[in-house]
């Protein structure tokens, strides 16, 4: 039988829940820029003339496109956390379910960006590229300098959807128990007995978040296209 939602019992929570929406924020803000980061070298790679990077980077991007990533997640969660704390050199007391979260998502939106990023370099008209050459640039500098600016000016309203996707994504987080803002909205839900209210409510707070933010990037995508 659905109850009706105290306000107070959602007032007592509100701190509890800020809590998760943090957590939810570190995940996406860090997936999105070391993603980006990452995505702009496989991009660089799929684009280069060496056959062996090429292959890599398409092997990289073909592999993480087709695995769901629930399955990313538990897998950097259950198979490698000893692994990432190594490499990471974390403290003993770090959470490694955020760690994992982190990795596990950067490494996954690295190869949806690195495909937004290499059709944007596509786009740039090739004689760019030749121009700066003539002028005594490096294909690298002329890469970093020239084409890459070009190109992210236009990606950015593609870069922040995808940034968007990435932020509704994080509620997968709940596979590996990590107190993001769904999971923490649920279990006030299961403790107080107003699971299908809170979850209506986290719902809710993910629509206007969203909404918000793809009318920022509509608005943003018409002065890009000026």
């Amino acid at each position: 039988m659905m109850h009706n939602l105290s306000w107070e019992v959602l007032y007592e929570s509100l701190p509890t829940l800020a809590a998760g929406m943090v957590v939810t924020l570190q995940i996406t803000i860090t997936a999105v820029i070391a993603g980006i980061s990452l995505g702009t070298v496989l991009a660089l790679l799929r684009l280069s003339n060496i056959r062996a990077l090429r292959w890599f980077a398409t092997g990289y991007v073909t592999i993480f496109r087709s695995i769901p990533l629930v399955m990313v997640l538990l897998w950097f969660y259950l198979i490698v956390p000893q692994f990432i704390q190594v490499v990471l050199g974390l403290s003993p007391r770090a959470d490694i379910r955020l760690v994992s979260a982190m990795v596990a998502f950067t490494l996954f939106e690295a190869a949806y960006y690195s495909e937004i990023i290499r059709a944007g370099i596509n786009a740039i008209p090739k004689g760019q590229m030749k121009a700066s050459m003539a002028l005594g640039m490096t294909h690298l500098q002329a890469m970093w300098l020239i084409v890459l600016p070009q190109a992210f000016r236009a990606m950015t309203p593609l870069l922040l959807t995808q940034a968007i996707i990435l932020f509704q994504d994080t509620s997968l987080v709940y596979v590996i128990s990590l107190a993001d803002f769904f999971r923490t909205a649920t279990n006030i839900g299961e403790r107080d007995g107003v699971a299908m209210e809170m979850i209506l409510f986290s719902g809710a707070c993910y629509f206007v978040i969203c909404s918000l933010a793809s009318a920022c990037v509509k608005i943003l995508q018409r002065k890009v296209l000026r």
